[in-house]
């Protein structure tokens, strides 16, 4: 069996590769996260097809499969480039699909006119004090850092896996921008005092596989992340010099950037089968994607933190804007469910727990 990219995804690949070098450099990442709007970036985006990935023929979309939008995030982990990508363009398309009955929706959100943030931190990780509860078609409580800060309209998860379509201007409604490490996407805490709300499914199977499929593009975005951190230190050891020789000559930093290649290269086709099964291996879909999210995530903190050591001093400045990398890494591991809870989950799901 041959597994790998069709010729169709490597065009994919190289289009937004593309894209993202020549509209979204390091100085436009700045941008975003001094305050800036990404309207520019997902119009741009949204040109290219992206928010229309998963997203029915029937709806105006192009019905591709998680692989293709594996890709795509792998790609824009590579570029920290800000983008409501996961929402609007995964998460939202894959659980409005799994229901049906939402073609307006999934049309404006084909074209880019529409953006649906996530919030389903209660439903993973619920804080003692925290809860999302339903009833007579309004919810009560708060959701801490759901996804998209300029969404139109949150897709919520309460704590019984029910998923609900929350405006952005519904009444009772309090959105609090909140401040993380990670500045390359914009997150909030969502405060609901009985707020209308629209049922999307009261199925857990649904929520799961939207879930499943979340994590999984959060572990392609990490792998593209990591990538780009092994190549910016092998770039720099090349150029960087000490005793009149760069200091990729010595023996300590060539095996620094060669353990970091070593534990990365694997999951390139760990995410690929990951996404694979999200489409074709139903039985197997939910362990992989935990087990992905996972390990990526270990993966993703190691490359982070070598590659930083190669730079030295130099890694830790604004400057080269390492950073922006090592905090996406970061936030990727701890959303939609920290490893040691991904792990946890999986055990049951096989179980051992």
């Amino acid at each position: 069996m041959r597994f790998g990219l069709s010729e169709e995804q490597i065009l994919l690949q190289d289009n937004i590769n593309r894209f993202l070098r020549d509209n979204v450099p390091l100085d436009r990442v700045r941008t975003y996260a001094d305050g800036d709007s990404d309207a520019d970036i997902w119009q741009g985006l949204s040109e290219l097809g992206i928010p229309a990935l998963l997203v029915p023929e029937a709806q105006g979309g192009v019905e591709l499969s998680p692989l293709d939008a594996a890709i795509v995030a792998e790609s824009l982990g590579y570029h920290v480039a800000p983008a409501p990508f996961l929402g609007s363009a995964v998460m939202a398309p894959t659980a409005l699909t799994s229901v049906g009955g939402h073609d307006e929706q999934l049309s404006a959100l084909a074209a880019g006119e529409l953006r649906i943030g996530i919030a389903f931190g209660e439903s993973i990780g619920r804080r003692i004090d925290a809860k999302v509860t339903a009833s007579a078609g309004k919810i009560s409580g708060s959701s801490l850092f759901a996804f998209d800060a300029d969404a139109d309209a949150y897709l919520v998860a309460d704590t019984n896996k029910h998923l609900y379509l929350v405006q952005a201007d519904a009444a009772g409604l309090e959105r609090a921008q909140l401040t993380t490490v990670d500045r390359t996407r914009r997150t909030v805490e969502l405060t609901y005092n009985k707020v209308a709300a629209e049922l999307v499914s009261d199925n857990p199977a649904v929520y799961e596989s939207t879930l499943d499929i979340g994590r999984v593009m959060l572990a392609a975005d990490t792998l593209g992340a990591a990538q780009a951190m092994i190549d910016q230190a092998v770039a720099y050891a090349k150029q960087r010099e000490q005793f009149n020789r760069p200091i990729a000559s010595f023996q300590a930093v060539k095996h620094m950037c060669a353990e970091m290649t070593a534990s990365l290269e694997p999951c390139r086709a760990m995410v690929w089968f990951a996404a694979h099964a999200l489409a074709d291996l139903p039985d197997e879909a939910r362990v992989t994607a935990c087990h992905t999210k996972a390990h990526l995530s270990e993966v993703g903190k190691f490359v982070a933190k070598t590659s930083t050591e190669v730079h030295g001093g130099m890694g830790f400045t604004d400057l080269l804007g390492l950073h922006y990398w090592f905090k996406r890494c970061g936030s990727n591991r701890q959303w939609l469910g920290a490893p040691e809870l991904v792990r946890e989950e999986a055990a049951q799901l096989q179980g051992l727990a």
